[in-house]
């Protein structure tokens, strides 16, 4: 069992009290199962993995940061092409039209659907270039002679915040489904942003798997002298979860190296992953029920459901296209959501079984819930293209905003969960029965 407290809620200090907090420079800890082990470095190409979950603790990479930063600096330019050209064109009937990244949310606005514009801008524009900017200042910053590294680490903290959050590669994949719905109504063009789109998501890809994300934690890290106590006597160990460092504190200390509040678990884990689930459970049905757009063709208006949009790519032949968006907007949020219940579940009761598929079943859940944006993103690229009058027009319907809150709140419910609460409550369970 891990060495850490296997408590949920503990007695926060005031915010002003500011302790001393020691940190292990040989200790790393499994943010999955909170195994504590000895720190090692990887080769490069090879893998860290934790000997109890089996999760990557860390990759071997050479030379990260400095493939990264070239990397990150030509991505740069493409920003403002990506989000402010012409993404598409669409032509029927002699008239024509042009539509940007930042046109569909502006027409939703303009439509009376302000949450779900700034959800798009955000995730597909907004939050991807902060992110993209935020790290190459902070690896442009390492290479002065004198790295501001106070100014640093709330840079890297929020490049690491974002990251789910930036979903280019997934407004890629709607912009890819909202050109095979189009190719049958009129003749349509991938313009110079798409290209652009395309390129940024290769750099940003490449830039996140050449970088190692401990090492600049290292290169950022305070002048502090190591160790296994803290100012007044022993301390508890705990994992920061924003930079990875082990310190040895009290419950609302301050991690030494990202100034993040240390708890020896999420606060109100189970609670506010209970919560949000049920919130977007709840959501699931009317974003199935009610239409997420409203298609206009020669004054005749037929309402689109999710599932009738896999029907008609289904029915047009491209059935991997249809089993994708099946996949990732009907199949994907439901197993989310039995997925959540089931890991909540296991902690209340104590499973000691399969506590290794469990804890791969929340890593699934993580990585898999962004891809259903592929159907709000979609919405917004059709809504910006398909404005041709009485010859054609795309208008938003509620089901879209329902949807987009199922997505939302799953994404937030699976952060607040805790994994290592199943293995502290499986020890709890298994030491009773023991004894």
């Amino acid at each position: 069992m891990s060495r850490f407290a296997a408590t949920e809620r503990e007695a926060l200090p005031p915010r002003a009290r500011r302790p001393r907090v020691a940190f292990a420079v040989d200790r790393i800890a499994c943010p999955d199962c909170g195994l504590s082990l000895r720190a090692t470095v990887p080769p490069p190409g090879r893998r860290l993995r934790c000997p109890r979950c089996r999760a990557v603790l860390r990759r071997g990479r050479k030379n990260g940061m400095a493939i990264a930063l070239p990397l990150t600096l030509a991505a740069l330019p493409l920003l403002p092409l990506a989000f402010l050209t012409p993404l598409i064109h669409l032509s029927l009937l002699g008239r024509g039209i042009s539509a940007a990244l930042t046109t569909g949310p502006v027409l939703l606005d303009q439509a009376g659907w302000l949450p779900l514009a700034a959800l798009v801008l955000l995730t597909a524009c907004l939050l991807p270039g902060i992110r993209l900017a935020a790290l190459a200042l902070v690896l442009a910053g390492l290479r002065l002679r004198a790295p501001p590294r106070p100014l640093l680490r709330p840079l890297l903290r929020l490049v690491e915040h974002l990251r789910p959050w930036s979903m280019v590669e997934v407004y890629l994949l709607g912009l890819f489904v909202a050109y095979s719905k189009l190719i049958d109504l009129a003749r349509v063009r991938i313009e110079l942003a798409g290209y652009a789109l395309a390129a940024l998501m290769l750099a940003v890809a490449l830039v996140d798997e050449v970088l190692d994300t401990e090492e600049i934690w290292q290169a950022l890290a305070p002048r502090a002298r190591p160790g296994g106590e803290a100012r007044g006597g022993a301390r508890m160990e705990m994992l920061c979860l924003n930079c990875g460092l082990v310190a040895a504190g009290a419950p609302g200390d301050h991690c030494p190296r990202c100034d993040s509040a240390l708890h020896p678990r999420k606060r109100r884990s189970l609670a506010r992953s209970l919560a949000l689930a049920l919130a977007a459970a709840l959501l699931y049905i009317p974003a199935n029920m009610l239409p997420i757009m409203t298609v206009d063709y020669y004054g005749q208006g037929v309402p689109n459901t999710i599932l009738s949009g896999v029907e008609e790519l289904a029915a047009s032949g491209m059935w991997p296209l249809a089993v994708l968006v099946f996949f990732a907007s009907i199949t994907v949020p439901v197993l989310k959501l039995l997925g959540l219940g089931v890991l909540i579940a296991s902690v209340r009761w104590g499973m000691v079984r399969r506590l290794v598929d469990r804890t791969r079943l929340y890593r699934l859940i993580e990585a898999v819930g962004r891809w259903s944006m592929i159907d709000v993103f979609m919405l917004s690229i059709l809504i910006g293209v398909v404005q041709l009058g009485l010859l054609a027009s795309v208008t938003p319907g509620p089901g879209a905003v329902a949807f987009a809150g199922v997505v939302i709140l799953t994404m937030f419910a699976s952060q607040s969960f805790d994994p290592r609460l199943m293995w502290d409550a499986a020890g709890r369970n298994a030491a009773g029965m023991g004894s």
